[in-house]
């Protein structure tokens, strides 16, 4: 679930205390397990893994992140699992699938599939950990797949069918996710140029396109999915 907004236009006493409000200052030490929440733990969670990488996370590093005691946080959250689970749900609550049920069926693909790349392109460490991550129990994940699911239905795809051409996208998405944040020269042939000379050639002409050769490659690439699957349709 998305963190919470942050409240804004209060005012400040001298005291660094809201005013109205000098009397109520938490006292210094961890905050108590009352002050946590799912949405908190949550964002702290994200900014221990885009710091830290995936093996950062860990439930003592966690705790700490969030300045209180391991004993609180595990009041909430009964393991790194139920974290990751909370991160996922996070994630997928922000990919846009608004457009299934109202748009043709290959428009709704198109956006949800360019929504959920750029959800994903941000918090690549995480990709190999949720690629594999059982959705049992993630509210907002099984939503999306429920309003994806439907989309392919009342498209006219056979019902065995559906899961598995969501897994061939979703494949897709998780690689060029990483495509994003690929270095501009992960094609330089260097000292080999003059003995592939063709394959050279191409990423010569590639890189004199117009646009991210990553949001090309992923255009393309959809596109080809979307007419490819589009076929399996009654």
């Amino acid at each position: 679930m998305p963190a919470g907004p942050a409240v804004q236009g209060r005012s400040v006493g001298n005291s660094g205390t809201p005013a109205g409000n000098a009397g109520a200052r938490r006292r210094a030490g961890r905050p108590s397990a009352a002050l946590l929440d799912k949405a908190g733990i949550t964002a702290a969670a994200l900014e221990l893994i885009n710091r830290k990488g995936y093996d950062g996370l860990t439930m003592a590093g966690l705790a700490k992140e969030l300045d209180v005691a391991p004993s609180a946080l595990y009041n909430h959250v009964a393991s790194k699992r139920d974290v990751l689970l909370l991160v996922e749900d996070h994630l997928t609550s922000l990919v846009d699938v608004s457009d299934f049920g109202s748009a043709p069926w290959e428009e709704a693909v198109r956006s949800w599939a360019w929504s959920y790349r750029n959800v994903f392109a941000r918090h690549t460490p995480l990709i190999p950990v949720i690629a594999v991550l059982p959705v049992t129990d993630a509210p907002q994940t099984l939503a999306m797949y429920e309003t994806v699911s439907k989309g392919f239905l009342d498209a006219g795809f056979p019902q065995d069918r559906v899961v598995s051409s969501i897994v061939a996208l979703e494949s897709f998405i998780f690689g060029s996710a990483y495509d994003v944040t690929a270095p501009a020269d992960i094609f330089d042939s260097g000292t080999m140029a003059g003995s592939t000379p063709h394959f050279t050639a191409a990423v010569r002409s590639a890189a004199n396109g117009d646009g991210s050769p990553a949001d090309a490659a992923f255009s393309l690439g959809l596109e080809a999915l979307i007419s490819g699957l589009g076929a399996l349709r009654g």
